[in-house]
């Protein structure tokens, strides 16, 4: 292979490399506001869940309230029973009477039913509460491996620089010139492989004598359409009788 065109390919995998770390190191931010979203979202469950029990509780002593005045109601009625002197008296005192006692059974099965319902919300609290000690610690584990993974970034981005700095100053001039002319124009793609005779980037077909060119790689060739830098790889060798591959590229 052509030393320069091999160098550019080199050139083209680390620079987009090192794109893709800048693009992860920028999304850190994001990504720890997310980590952020799903704990706030665990703590808005268990506030939400400590909520209904709260109100169910509420609810309950409001009841509670009705309950005690109909059974003082209930006390002074009775009372008042012993001393009526006429059954219109009586009977409205009895009906008085009933009311109460119905008012109060009303609400006492009322009470048990938010009862029930309390022993399921409190245990929603406990679920709830014991999802979000589950979050907290899936997030601390995914923060730490975050910073280990943005560490690593980092560090990468520092060797590639180096590699790079070396990288360049083996091409020749005018092929930089080419491969950084390119990459400016298309998003930083400067270098794509030939297949079938189509460039596999803009996708246009090559003109046949072109693509036996790029097949050499022996030379720089640019692709009509888009000037990006092309090359060739190979269809791998088939194996030999004895099971083991053709290096081709060595004979």
């Amino acid at each position: 292979m052509n030393a320069d065109l091999e160098r550019v390919i080199a050139l083209q995998r680390l620079d987009t490399a090192s794109h893709d770390a800048q693009r992860r190191l920028a999304e850190q931010p994001d990504r720890g506001k997310a980590l952020e979203a799903r704990i706030d979202d665990a703590k808005r469950q268990v506030a939400a869940a400590k909520e209904r029990l709260a109100a169910n509780q509420s609810a309950r002593r409001e009841i509670e309230k009705d309950v005690a005045v109909h059974q003082g109601r209930l006390s002074k009625f009775r009372e008042q029973a012993m001393a009526v002197k006429t059954n219109q008296e009586y009977h409205a005192i009895q009906h008085e009477i009933a009311f109460a006692q119905t008012e109060i059974k009303t609400r006492e099965d009322r009470i048990l039913e938010l009862m029930v319902q309390a022993d399921e919300l409190a245990a929603n609290v406990k679920k709830a509460e014991a999802a979000l000690a589950a979050e907290q610690k899936s997030v601390e584990s995914d923060r730490k491996a975050m910073a280990t993974e943005m560490s690593d970034f980092r560090q990468d981005l520092e060797r590639m620089a180096h590699e790079r700095v070396e990288l360049v100053a083996a091409i020749a001039p005018g092929v930089l010139a080419t491969f950084d002319l390119v990459a400016k124009r298309r998003n930083g793609v400067a270098v794509a492989e030939a297949r079938d005779g189509v460039c596999t980037i803009c996708h246009v077909r090559l003109r046949p004598q072109v693509f036996n060119t790029i097949r050499r790689n022996a030379e720089i060739v640019q692709c009509d359409s888009c000037q990006r830098i092309l090359f060739y790889v190979p269809a791998p060798a088939a194996p030999a009788p004895n099971g083991s591959a053709i290096d081709s590229a060595a004979r």
